[in-house]
Parts: structure tokens; sequence; C-alpha cells
């Protein structure tokens, strides 16, 4: 990194700092302050938030490996901006008026308490499995790559850089999260947005000018042929594709992208701080229109990266290091600061977001049901320890996760599809019918958990079994995808079975909790919260969507 990089970098961090110092002057007195930014945020502040939130290392060091290892293959995850607008058009209302903190809050009103406690349990295991193991350790790659070190000495012993820079980035990022709150989040994600589209905007006119434009990418990532013959440049491929066959991608990206983007905690908290239904829809709006740049950002620029190694114009050592190669070997001095920040942006906003909701999570589903009458400070005290639990188990499951030997963001798409049947088909039929009952909601959220960390722990061990063991053949040798297809449709059947043999919950007590069940004050109020403008602009997300499919097909 040459001085004038050193300078813009230290410039985007004075800003940070601003930011954060202003916000701690800010009170938090209250958990609904520190954790949902006291229910007032604006639908730009929610659109960036979700954006920044979601766009993490997964994106910057995985995505664009896959699009170098893969090509569209994995578009699908990212074209699901239509998924963002059912959160706002679907389930805001819903949210809205149940007044919940918590995703497990929302199921214990739908479901009983034993639901409540087992989705926080599901929750704050994905975060140590995905996004905690996943973002920091894309961090110490990222950093080693970009800064070119491999080791520094600390008292006389040599330490690998990895390490180093993943474990400051946790750091840094805990530290204004815990002082700052939701506020810090959503106000550094106002900064932090615009600052990542710059970067990789400049990353990707750059790498296309260097490769000698579109059409060169596309002639050589059309000729470049998967084991089944299909395009490097097609997101839709042959139902014999071992990885990505179009039987499991087109549904077994949508059961991923509904847990995500209408259950997730992690998301969802977003939408929640909004000021009323009219922001929530409005940023939720605003957020599928960003979703729609992940392609173009970073899949993208990994086919670039593909692409000029297949021209011998660089050298790729490795696929999940096609973004920070393109950072390194094509940007000039200025300019690769920006590009550095906005790396920085991403990371630090995705586990800013991880740390809150984590934090919100334990302290709102275990600790505050054991000390109810705990006063407010304390349960802030109580989220910050537990945020800082969930983060060293997430490091120390790292070395798990590489040993898998998978792409970084088919790792994480693989696990997520691992939890995401369960929970995404408690949710559905929760709010679809009122006669599932309280046992099929808590028993579909158990078998599904099971079944999928089944299929995890085997994968881990696959080479102690016997591939010719019947549970191998039924848990580890179908496709991922395949597998998470059936596990979604086995839980969906036998929470039809429960509900049928077992006592459904009291329909006022579950009154708006379900489509259909709302009083005519509260779809008047829902109504009266959108206009046409909003309807359009939903209505250009999905032409674009489709659009993208035709060209790509």
């Amino acid at each position: 990194m040459a001085l004038l990089d050193w300078i813009v970098l230290g410039g985007f961090f004075l800003l940070m700092i601003g930011i954060i110092v202003w916000v701690i002057r800010q009170k938090d007195d209250t958990s609904s302050d520190y954790f949902l930014a006291g229910r007032d945020a604006t639908w730009i502040a929610i659109g960036a938030s979700i954006f920044a939130s979601n766009i993490g290392s997964e994106h910057l060091v995985g995505l664009a490996g896959a699009g170098a290892e893969s090509g569209m293959a994995m578009a699908s995850w990212e074209m699901q901006g239509w998924l963002i607008l059912m959160l706002g058009w679907l389930f805001v209302p819903l949210y809205a008026r149940s007044g919940v903190f918590t995703m497990p809050e929302f199921l214990e009103r739908r479901y009983n308490a034993k639901s409540r406690s087992f989705l926080s349990i599901i929750s704050l295991v994905s975060y140590v499995l995905t996004k905690v193991a996943v973002t920091v350790y894309a961090g110490g790659v990222v950093f080693k790559s970009v800064f070119d070190i491999q080791y520094i000495t600390v008292f006389g012993e040599q330490i690998d850089f990895f390490w180093v820079s993943a474990i400051g980035l946790v750091v840094i990022t805990g530290l204004y999260t815990t002082f700052g709150g939701m506020k810090a989040v959503l106000y550094t994600s106002v900064l932090q947005t615009p600052i990542l589209l710059i970067g990789s905007i400049v990353i990707l006119v750059t790498g296309l000018h260097m490769l000698g434009g579109w059409d060169q990418l596309m002639e050589i990532t059309r000729a470049a042929k998967t084991p089944t013959g299909d395009s490097m440049a097609s997101v839709i491929r042959s139902a014999n594709d071992p990885e990505f066959p179009w039987t499991g991608v087109i549904l077994g990206s949508a059961i991923i992208g509904f847990w995500y983007w209408n259950t997730d905690q992690y998301i969802v908290q977003r939408v929640l701080s909004g000021r009323d239904q009219t922001q929530a829809r409005r940023g939720s709006i605003f957020g599928a229109y960003l979703k729609l740049t992940p392609v173009f950002l970073f899949l993208i620029p990994g086919m670039i990266a593909f692409a000029l190694a297949q021209k011998g114009l660089i050298e790729l050592k490795s696929s999940d290091a096609a973004f920070s190669t393109l950072v390194r070997v094509l940007l000039p001095a200025g300019f690769r600061g920006v590009v550095v920040g906005g790396i920085l942006a991403a990371l630090m906003s995705s586990l800013a977001s991880l740390f809150n909701s984590s934090a919100m999570l334990f302290t709102v589903d275990f600790y505050k049901k054991y000390r109810p009458n705990a006063p407010e400070k304390q349960l802030v005290r109580v989220g910050r320890i537990a945020t800082a639990v969930i983060v060293v188990l997430g490091i120390l499951w790292i070395p798990v996760m590489k040993g898998m030997g998978q792409v970084l963001y088919q790792y994480l798409q693989d696990v997520q599809s691992l939890l995401a049947p369960g929970i995404a088909a408690v949710f559905l039929l929760g709010v679809v019918s009122k006669k599932t009952t309280p046992a099929a909601g808590y028993w579909g959220l158990v078998i599904g958990f099971f079944l999928g960390m089944m299929r995890l722990a085997m994968k881990i061990f696959a080479s102690s079994f016997d591939p010719n063991n019947f549970f191998f053949k039924f848990i580890v040798a179908p496709n991922w995808l395949h597998y998470e297809i059936a596990l979604f449709i086995v839980i969906i059947l036998l929470m039809v079975i429960i509900s049928y043999f077992t006592e459904g919950k009291d329909p006022a007590k579950i009154k708006g909790l379900y489509f259909r069940s709302s009083s005519p004050e509260e779809v008047a109020l829902t109504r009266a919260s959108w206009n046409k403008w909003d309807v359009i602009n939903s209505l250009i997300v999905i032409a674009f969507i489709i659009g993208f499919y035709i060209y790509f097909w």
C-alpha cells in the first residue's frame, strides 16, 4: 500500500470515529434504544443497513471466489430482491402488529415458549457456524493478501498475519458496536454502503478495461465448460451437474432466501427498527434495489479474475483470493485505499450487525426469561458478554471450516441449506394457516435442526463412514440442494400430520399473526402505508430479475 492509500484509509477511519462518538453521546437508556435504535429509523437507514449487513466477507471473498470457480452458478442466491420485497409487503405488517423484538419472540406468540427458545438456540448456532466464522476467516484472508504480509514478529515469535488481522477486526468492530448499539450499526452503514459501492465499481470497471471489455469476458467464460457441458456464463445448469443442478438451484436457493430475508433476526432486525410500516416497507424496497448489485460488484469481478488468469495477465493463487488479487494488481495508489476502506466497511458492518443481533437474542430470549425484573442497563451488559462468547466460539470453528475444503461462499450456502428448511417451514405454515399447532411448530424446528446437523457432522467425519452405509447413502451422498429440498418437504408433511393429531392454539390469541386475520382497522392502517410508487418500484425490481435470467440463462 502506498502512502496515499494510507491517507485515504485514515480519512475513512476518522469519519467512522466521528459517527461513533456522536452515537455514543446519545443516551441508550433502554434495551429498545440499544437494540432497535428506539424504533425510529427511516427507509434510507433501513435499506442501507440491510444491504451493508448482508454484504460482508462472504461476498468480498466468497462470492468473488464463487465467480472465479464456477461462474454464474451461484447468481441465484444473489438475485433475491423479490424475497426482500416479500419481507416488506407481507411480513412487515405481521411483525409491526406483533410489536416483537425478535423472531423467536414472534414464534412464542404464534406457537409457544418452547419454539421461541429452540429458535434462539438455532440462531445462535448459525451465527457461530456461518456469520462469525466466515467473516473473521475472510477478513484474515483479505488483509493477508492485500497487505502482502505473511508473518509478524511479536516478542520474538512469528505469528501468522491471518490471525493478527482477523482478531484485530473483531476487536475494533466489537468496541464500536458494544458502546454504540444498534444506532452505531445503522448510522455507520450509511457511510459504509457508498464507500463499498464506489470501491467495488472501480474494481469492476478497471478489471473489464484490462480484460478488453464485456464481450471479451463473455467470450472467455462462455468457452469455459463444466464437466456436464454447461457454460461458465450460464446461471442455469444441467440437472446432472454434481453441485448446481437446476432441479435443486431454483427451489433450494428460494428456501434459503425465504429463511434469511423474512425470518432471520440478523436481517429482520433492520426492519423492526423502522419508524412505521411505511418506512419499514420502503427500506425493504430500497434494500431489494441494492441487492441487485452484488452479482455485478463481486461475482462478475471473480469471473474477470478467472478470465485475466486465463489470458495470463494475472496470477490467481486460489479462487477465494480473486477479489483481493484484483485490488492489489489493478488499482492505482489512492483508489486502492478506497477499496480497502470498502472491504473494511463490509467486514465491520457485517460483524457489527451480527454482534448486535446475537446480543439481543441471548438477552431477550434467554436472560430476561430468568430475570424478568432485571434493569435495562443490566440487560445491555449481559448482551455484550454474550456477544463475546459467540465470537470466541466462531473463531474456534474456523479450523474445522477450513478443513471442509469448499470455496467460502459455497460453504456458507451449504451450511445454511441445513439450517434453513426447518425454520422456513415453521414460519411459512405458521403465517399461512391458523390450523398449524404449537406442537407442530416446535417439532418442525427440532426435527429440521437435528437432520441438518446430522448431515453436517457426517460430512465432517465422512472419511470414517462406509460409502455403502445406509445413513451415508441417504444423509451424505445426495446433492446438497436436493437434500435441502427433501428436508423442507419432509418437515412440512410432518407438521401437517402433527397438527392433525394435536390441539391448535386459540385463534383469538394469534389474531393478527397470520394472513387474513387482521382487523379492519389494521388492514386500513397497512393500506394507508403505501402508494403507487411503492408498487412501481417493486415491479421494477422484479422486471430486472426476470431480465437477468433471460440474458444469462
